[in-house]
């Protein structure tokens, strides 16, 4: 049981697949315009990773070495179609909002590099962990990002308004706001990092 909760905690703090690993970037400031628009992003990735990594790894003794990566992608993409015809029919707002970022799921690699590096190498409970850590993870980064530029470029939370005649800044929602409000993020997270690294020594 200690092993399946470290697998599980892994993704949200010590490799967050955004914040500490640096992937799956694109998304992460395309799509952070809004709080809304990062969680549905987030649960769409938790979605996909989740089917995509216990899927491989029950198949994983079955699919030979030299069609891995393509096997791989087939599956990932059967998740994502799932997801993306989900969407379309109850989310159709969240949908028209995340527009071509929900298929690209399909090439996202925090999707095939957790296929690759453990669903294809571990038993299925495992795996099934890895995904939902590694899917808090990157919601909690997407999230994390979104609230910041929210506040900043439109002084709003999930669309209601905070302060009244609040002059927004509106570098915050373009792409500039973005990299600088990851990269100001994933500094925090590595100084958070290094200190809780010198206070074990």
């Amino acid at each position: 049981m200690k092993n399946l909760i470290k697998e599980l905690t892994k993704g949200i703090s010590k490799e967050n697949p955004t914040l500490g690993l640096a992937l799956g970037l694109c998304p992460a400031l395309a799509v952070s315009t809004s709080i809304s628009n990062a969680i549905g992003m987030g649960i769409a990735a938790t979605f996909v990773l989740l089917g995509s990594n216990t899927l491989i790894s029950g198949m994983r003794r079955f699919i030979p070495d030299r069609i891995r990566l393509p096997a791989f992608i087939v599956v990932i993409a059967t998740f994502v179609t799932i997801c993306e015809l989900t969407m379309k029919a109850y989310f159709p707002v969240l949908d028209a909002n995340l527009g071509i970022f929900v298929p690209l799921i399909v090439v996202n690699c925090i999707i095939l590099g957790r296929a690759e590096a453990f669903a294809s190498k571990n038993p299925i409970l495992p795996s099934i962990f890895d995904a939902i850590g590694m899917g808090i993870g990157f919601t909690i980064a997407l999230t994390s990002v979104a609230l910041i530029r929210e506040i900043l470029g439109a002084g709003s939370i999930a669309g209601f308004k905070l302060i009244d005649n609040f002059e927004p800044i509106a570098v915050m929602i373009l792409a500039p706001g973005a990299l600088l409000t990851l990269g100001l993020l994933i500094a925090l997270t590595n100084l958070l990092k290094t200190k809780g690294r010198r206070g074990q020594q």
